[in-house]
């Protein structure tokens, strides 16, 4: 008999009001990187109804205008239209930006960390991006969702939107799809049914192929009505959707946001550097899934702990396995920022759809170079 089990996860569109925040901050991250690649920034938002509000730190030989990026943006995911929640020719911008804490830079000066913390890396041979079904699923529904309201496949959709999507496993294989969630902002002259059906039709079945059924349960603006969206329905924060940001719930987090941080700030990239760990090993054959934990300490370089967890699928002993990761990868902030190109203007196309599990060569995180490496330490070449 099958051990049966379901995994939920959730993705947002690029206008969900935290997705602005997001990618406003990460737009002014990719301009300062572009001038200076040592800009040290850490950028945060704020959105509400027709505002928005940036603050933050910055030491750069580089300049931002803050106001035309964040409207840009606006224009850019599809805010042109006061009925959506803001405009981007109307909306206020209000800044509060000072320079970095000399207390923190100079530990980072030293090539230390720019702050404590723990950071995780997933990987799962579930699906070919070796990211977990549910999340993937989810993240391609919601630009599935962008796709059809910016080419005007379905009209009267407004830029906000939500995916859920919950998948039924037998025995830790992924079967199908027992529940689906769409939430899509929409102009009070839309139809609801005729609006569902466009969206079970060119969104849902599209997106979910094979791992659609009949018994799949679908919701669809759940509500009946979701005309009050962006901004204006719900502020928005920078940060404040991590586990959309990263692999949807499976798997642990360790709190640390992404957006508007430049480098140095292990949030960001020793996150991206235990994915790259954790995509390497599975992609080697050493595991079908790995969890990997790096933790670093303000100033100091070299991480205080890096914990390889392959959650029983390990096919090799995982003493074996930590063994190649310290010869492989050091993991330092400084060799992490250098071997995977960090100091370069890439963040504000990740800041939607997630940070992982995207075939882009400028997310070098996501490469698999190092996995032939691994094998051959293991003893499986």
């Amino acid at each position: 008999m099958a051990k049966i089990n379901y995994v939920t996860s959730e993705s947002v569109t690029e206008g969900h009001p935290d997705k602005i925040c997001d990618q406003i901050s990460d737009a002014i991250l990719d301009c300062l990187l572009a001038q200076d690649p040592y800009s040290r920034v850490a950028v945060e938002c704020m959105t509400t109804t027709g505002s928005i509000m940036v603050a933050g730190e910055v030491t750069t030989h580089g300049f931002a205008d803050v106001q035309g990026i964040a409207r840009r943006k606006l224009r850019e995911i599809g805010y042109t239209d006061p009925r959506f929640g803001i405009d981007c020719e109307d909306a206020g911008v209000w800044v509060s930006i000072h320079g970095q804490s000399p207390d923190i830079a100079q530990g980072v000066n030293k090539e230390g960390a720019g702050d404590q913390g723990m950071m995780y890396g997933f990987a799962t041979n579930e699906t070919p991006e070796l990211m977990p079904l549910p999340i993937m699923l989810a993240h391609k529904l919601t630009r599935r969702l962008a796709e059809v309201r910016k080419t005007g496949l379905i009209d009267h959709i407004g830029p906000d939107g939500k995916s859920q999507v919950s998948i039924e496993y037998h025995d830790g294989v992924p079967k199908r799809a027992s529940a689906i969630v769409i939430a899509a902002q929409h102009t009070d002259d839309a139809q609801e049914d005729w609006l569902k059906q466009e969206i079970l039709e060119k969104v849902i079945k599209p997106v979910c192929g094979k791992y659609f059924d009949v018994n799949t349960k679908v919701h669809i603006n759940a509500t009946g009505k979701f005309v009050i969206g962006g901004p204006e329905g719900d502020t928005g924060v920078t940060g404040r959707k991590i586990i959309v940001d990263t692999y949807g719930g499976v798997g642990r987090h360790g709190g640390g946001a992404f957006s508007g941080k430049d480098p140095t700030k292990v949030d960001r990239s020793g996150a991206y550097a235990a994915r790259w760990v954790a995509k390497n090993i599975v992609a080697a054959g050493l595991a079908d899934k790995c969890e990997v934990q790096l933790s670093y300490c303000i100033g100091i370089a070299e991480p205080t702990s890096i914990n390889v967890d392959c959650l029983g699928t390990a096919k090799v002993d995982e003493e074996k396995i930590v063994a190649a990761v310290r010869k492989h990868f050091k993991l330092t902030p400084r060799w992490i920022i250098d071997t995977l190109q960090l100091r370069r203007a890439i963040y504000q196309k990740a800041a939607a759809y997630g940070h992982f599990g995207r075939n882009d060569q400028d997310f070098t995180w996501e490469s698999t170079d190092k996995a032939e490496l691994l094998r051959k330490e293991c003893g499986l070449a």
